[in-house]
């Protein structure tokens, strides 16, 4: 038997010429890849990365009761959930269908959902930085491991949101009347005004962006991308930002989770 050896970018694959048997190789990459090493070297480094300032308020938010005086007998998060540290492998899981809500959310909503109806406080709006460092908290808990949309059953309100999100994914926008399939899937690896065109996986998220100077959601960074189309954005928890959240989760399962990301 004759054995050949493949390389690609993703890994080493035996292809067995005799059996016309090839192993896939995976050729899907995180953003990470295509930064500069600079940037990269700011994810890397714990004690250099921006976005563990919103992981440390996170949580010590978790572990602390609400202020409002309005509900003095609110528990902390902790008191449901025990040490945040025990919450590996949540953050992989969204987003997935809600029992309770009736219907598919993200780790942010799930996370307000708690805050409204186990803690009587309003929910925190969009891009909130407590919010926003809790959910941060949560995921990097899980940071390595593997994205995992479809670890479990996959509900059929799941993945009608992820079909949903993958005809969406592939819908030409805006003036300049691109999708996010054109650039992500089709472009990707070229260069687009000197800037690499990366696949548009979201192993990273809530992430540091240097050009916001600021932590931001999956949703925020979809929205910047509608914008840079001339669209018009979806609002904050639309149902079309939920449904591209989940495909984007479906097309990125088993990617190792890289959570808080910094990014240019």
């Amino acid at each position: 038997m004759r054995v050949g050896v493949v390389w690609g970018r993703a890994g080493l694959g035996l292809l067995f010429a005799s059996v016309g048997w090839a192993q896939a190789i995976d050729t899907r990459e995180s953003s990470f890849e295509r930064m500069q090493p600079s940037t990269q070297a700011l994810q890397r480094d714990d004690t250099q990365n921006p976005a563990m300032l919103w992981v440390q308020s996170g949580r010590l938010a978790w572990s602390m009761p609400p202020t409002a005086s309005s509900t003095p007998s609110a528990k902390a998060c902790a008191h449901c959930h025990g040490n945040i540290d025990q919450l590996k492998g949540v953050a992989t899981g969204y987003p997935k269908f809600s029992q309770p809500m009736g219907r598919v959310v993200n780790l942010s909503q799930r996370i307000n959902q708690c805050r409204v109806e186990h803690q009587q406080q309003a929910a925190w709006p969009p891009e909130h930085e407590t919010l926003l460092g809790i959910e941060a908290a949560i995921a990097k808990v899980s940071r390595g491991q593997a994205l995992a949309p479809m670890s479990a059953n996959v509900s059929p309100p799941l993945q009608a949101s992820q079909d949903r999100g993958q005809v969406l994914f592939g819908t030409r926008i805006g003036q300049i009347n691109l999708s996010c399939r054109d650039c992500h899937s089709t472009l990707a690896g070229q260069r687009l005004g000197g800037s690499p065109i990366v696949q548009g996986h979201p192993t990273a998220y809530p992430i540091y962006r240097l050009a916001w100077d600021n932590m931001g959601s999956l949703q925020r960074r979809i929205r910047s991308c509608m914008t840079a189309v001339r669209a018009q954005p979806f609002e904050f928890g639309a149902q079309e930002l939920i449904d591209i959240e989940a495909h984007l989760a479906r097309r990125a399962q088993g990617m190792a989770s890289e959570s808080p990301g910094v990014r240019p």
